[in-house]
């Protein structure tokens, strides 16, 4: 009897960059699982222990997604992987027709910006903002839209029947978004033999007393722990004006002297919560 397929759930519709990011993690034998918004993401991930969730974090364009970073805190949910992908944004559209055949794009805001270069040679096409650029490809489908366009990833094309009618079109081709594999059960600090299993990163919060040099003082830690801090995140403290949780993410060689330099930061700290350990992310391209 065939096994069940393991269930990923992904922000947004098939055929977005999520569902690129979580089959290069997981690969193409699991069931993707579209959820509206992150927030839904979450609670579902603490309803099933069973399930994974891919949730971008940051990109190398647009920066940080600080909301994520709150409903990691808040949440009982941990960081298990990693995954780097290159984005390539492409214009896709039905068979058959060429970039001066299309008189409007639909796509996300964000990703509409970052073809700007692009679409200067077209001053005729109408930018229409939409909330999901995978929907809007699955629109133009199934509404056979001609002259009508989405700037989307080749897995939607594939999905939908599109045509690619210009690839790479990104003005920035060092563009790149980082995605965090989350479930329930990788709870840090449960790893026996951590160097074996290949972990060489966490991700840690932490929130600070009112004191001069206090940061300096952690991050230093850190660094004579022989941690490469990649990631220093401040987010404001909701309900506590002027008050700031820093999220770290840090790589490091040798498990044991990372613990030891956790252990020191957190005596520091009026709170400190390892949120993840795991092993630093592949670069994939979407």
């Amino acid at each position: 009897m065939e096994s069940s397929r393991q269930k990923v759930l992904i922000q947004g519709f098939r055929g977005s960059y999520h569902e690129i990011a979580a089959r290069s993690y997981f690969g193409d034998a699991i069931e993707v699982v579209p959820a509206l918004t992150f927030d839904e993401i979450f609670r579902m991930l603490n309803v099933d222990g069973s399930l994974y969730g891919v949730v971008a974090i940051e990109n190398t364009v647009s920066g940080s997604i600080l909301p994520n970073y709150s409903l990691l805190n808040d949440s009982g949910v941990y960081i298990s992987g990693e995954i780097k992908l290159r984005v390539s944004l492409n214009l896709l559209a039905l068979p058959g027709q060429e970039p001066d055949d299309i008189a409007e794009v639909r796509s996300q805001a964000l990703a509409l910006s970052q073809c700007r270069d692009f679409f200067l040679k077209y001053p005729d096409i109408k930018l229409i903002e939409s909330a999901d650029t995978a929907l809007s490809a699955k629109e133009i489908s199934e509404c056979g839209l001609r002259g009508a366009g989405v700037v989307g990833s080749s897995l939607a094309a594939d999905l939908y029947g599109l045509e690619i009618l210009a690839a790479g079109i990104e003005s920035n081709k060092r563009n790149y978004t980082r995605f965090l594999v989350l479930d329930t059960a990788s709870e840090p600090g449960s790893h026996d033999n951590a160097g074996m299993a290949g972990i060489n990163k966490s991700s840690v919060v932490f929130r600070l007393p009112h004191r001069k040099g206090s940061l300096v003082e952690v991050l230093s830690l850190f660094s004579v722990g022989d941690c490469n801090l990649t990631t220093v995140q401040s987010a404001p403290l909701i309900g506590s004006e002027w008050e700031y949780l820093f999220y770290v993410d840090m790589t490091f060689e040798k498990y044991a002297s990372y613990r030891k330099a956790v252990g020191k930061a957190s005596s520091l700290c009026t709170e400190f919560k390892i949120i993840g350990e795991y092993r630093e992310g592949d670069v994939f391209k979407g």
